[in-house]
């Protein structure tokens, strides 16, 4: 059971369409006492723990699922990305469990909560930077985060405008339900509107891709989706000041300036097995992954 849930989820990852059980619905009874003697304590793990949100915190997200299910047998996860912005909503509408969110929730989406009956509760599990990429053959190296802002909103659209070659740029960023899209807005962009020309991916990944591809390409990803395939833009605060670099140091020492908290967000206080699953999130071996996958932990 265990290992149908997880393939079900990763196949949900891809783009499959699945139904999620509803946290407001009774929970199901134990198939047998037998099955919760098995777990070695008196959680109830008959009803599969629904996971939904941020494509940034997906992978994440999928590693405590697995360990959690090596730790716990009868344990039943299954997790899914699509954007914070879905994932907050679908925990609003009590179809799923758990929202992971790349960005603090919205006012407003606190008042939809409140008017469905529904009492958010937050948890931060780690901390993120916000990486800057370009191609590797792209010869920039450095911006400031007002180049950032002038770049993305379309104030400039050429790389010799930054010491590059005499060239457009192409913008890629993510879509619009995506927590990774809302934080850049707010905290790069200084809410002003992304260019009308920027290319919406669905996914980081996606991004990541086309950036290998464009060596004219400029976009923003997760710290954990840095590779030698494509090269970081090392940022300054502004004009003057040194630019650094994206780093797990760099954001943890608070250097780098592109950086944000990673969010779970639950219905109400959590309860029996989905309690179980976040303080194994908080705890040791689930803050232990947030490092070895890439981010940095709180704890």
């Amino acid at each position: 059971m265990k290992k149908f849930a997880l393939m079900l989820a990763l196949l949900m990852t891809m783009g499959f369409a699945a139904v999620g059980c509803t946290t407001n619905e009774a929970p199901a009874p134990a198939a047998t006492e037998a099955s919760e003697e098995s777990t070695g304590n008196d959680i109830d793990f008959s009803r599969m723990i629904q996971i939904r949100g941020s494509d940034t915190m997906v992978n994440l997200g999928q590693r405590w699922a697995e360990e959690f299910m090596d730790k716990y047998e009868e344990a039943q996860l299954a997790v899914t990305g699509g954007g914070s912005g879905t994932g907050i909503a679908a925990m609003i509408n009590g179809t799923i469990d758990i929202a992971m969110s790349s960005r603090a929730i919205k006012d407003q989406e606190i008042e939809d909560a409140k008017a469905n009956g529904v009492e958010v509760v937050e948890f931060i599990t780690g901390r993120d930077g916000i990486a800057v990429v370009v191609s590797n053959e792209n010869p920039v190296g450095e911006l400031t985060m007002q180049d950032l802002m002038d770049i993305f909103t379309g104030a400039k659209t050429n790389w010799s405008e930054f010491g590059g070659n005499d060239a457009p740029i192409t913008l890629y960023s993510r879509e619009s339900n995506s927590g990774t899209y809302q934080f850049f807005k707010e905290f790069v962009l200084k809410d002003e509107e992304y260019a009308t020309s920027s290319n919406l991916m669905p996914s980081t990944q996606a991004i990541v891709e086309a950036i290998k591809q464009d060596v004219n390409g400029i976009g923003y990803i997760g710290l954990a989706y840095l590779s030698d395939e494509i090269k970081d833009i090392a940022v300054s605060k502004e004009a003057g000041a040194p630019a650094v670099s994206p780093s797990l140091e760099t954001v943890k020492a608070g250097d780098y300036p592109v950086a944000r908290p990673l969010f779970l967000y639950t219905s109400g206080e959590p309860q029996g097995a989905v309690k179980e699953f976040m303080d194994f999130v908080m705890g040791a071996e689930g803050q232990f992954i947030v490092e070895d996958i890439g981010f940095i932990p709180v704890k």
